[in-house]
């Protein structure tokens, strides 16, 4: 069987992921919450979906907004519960995924998040052809990169040095 993966460039020594099929969420719902925990730490974004859940803390809805209301120093947003329930189970299962390949849990980061729409099922019981919302939703999450000062300070030399900032006393006449 072919990988159904819409991330293309996993690496299986330095990635974990989870797919949620079929999903009973709102996808519009989703895409708003993935491009909220979109490259963050995941235990930073378990507080988030927690605070979420409670309707302590609105998502802001960027590409969906249309007729929704206005939350304060966010713009427009909403508190979509259902939908970081069942994301934050996604999380915990990637996170539960990584600690099982050996990866420190304490550093990860959401690397890939995408929602996709799964296929539409006809509700129960109801007499009009009614379907009901179903999403697909993939996360890939990975170890973060350690940061070192001299790294980051040899790049910036060497890029000078490229442009001609650092070394040009000796092309003066």
């Amino acid at each position: 069987m072919a990988d159904d993966y819409s991330f293309k460039g996993y690496d299986k020594e330095h990635m974990a992921r989870v797919i949620g099929r079929s999903l009973p969420i709102s996808f519009k719902q989703s895409v708003e919450i993935c491009n909220l925990i979109r490259n963050k730490e995941l235990k930073h974004i378990k507080d988030v979906l927690k605070r979420v859940a409670e309707r302590r803390q609105a998502v802001p809805f960027r590409r969906f907004r249309h007729n929704i209301g206005h939350k304060t120093k966010i713009g427009v947003g909403r508190y979509p519960g259902k939908a970081s329930k069942e994301i934050l189970k996604l999380i915990s299962s990637a996170e539960a995924n990584a600690q099982f390949k050996g990866l420190n849990t304490a550093n990860l980061v959401v690397n890939s998040i995408i929602a996709n729409k799964a296929s539409k099922v006809m509700r129960i019981g109801s007499k009009r052809s009614r379907r009901a919302k179903r999403t697909n939703i993939e996360i890939v999450v990975q170890e973060k990169a350690a940061k070192t000062g001299e790294n980051s300070k040899n790049k910036h030399e060497t890029a000078k040095k490229a442009k001609g900032g650092i070394g040009m006393e000796n092309n003066k006449k």
